[in-house]
């Protein structure tokens, strides 16, 4: 599990292979992670947005951004975490993901950026 706290929130990432969404010999490997985010702030803050940065050993990259996260724009109280589990395709067994989120604190209503610490992506087949 990687873990990094940056403006008083932690984000702790940890990644697994999905065998049963992952086809190999199609260039189509699948990859889970979860996200745990915690405010150790003390003020309210709000997940806006998120921005990803998914690269494959191949040099492929890709950016993702969007509102929220798995269709959530959830608000941590303080000491408070919010969980959630999501996905991403890789064309090879090997990759990583690293990106932020952009976070509102619903006391001055101000936006700062929270970093999600680098996480690698490594398919079993790929491992000696």
């Amino acid at each position: 599990m990687e873990t990094l706290i940056t403006n008083g929130v932690r984000v702790s990432a940890e990644t697994f292979y999905h065998h049963g969404y992952s086809k190999p010999t199609q260039g189509s490997i699948f990859f889970g992670y979860r996200i745990s985010i915690q405010n150790l702030n003390d003020f309210n803050v709000q997940l806006i947005s998120r921005y990803w940065l998914i690269e494959d050993s191949n040099g492929e990259k890709r950016i993702v951004e969007g509102n929220g996260v798995v269709g959530e724009q959830p608000i941590l109280a303080p000491s408070q975490t919010h969980s959630y589990t999501s996905g991403c395709p890789l064309k090879t067994g090997i990759g990583r993901m690293s990106g932020y989120y952009s976070m509102l604190n619903l006391v001055d209503q101000t936006t700062f950026e929270v970093n999600v610490p680098l996480f690698q992506m490594f398919a079993p087949f790929k491992m000696n």
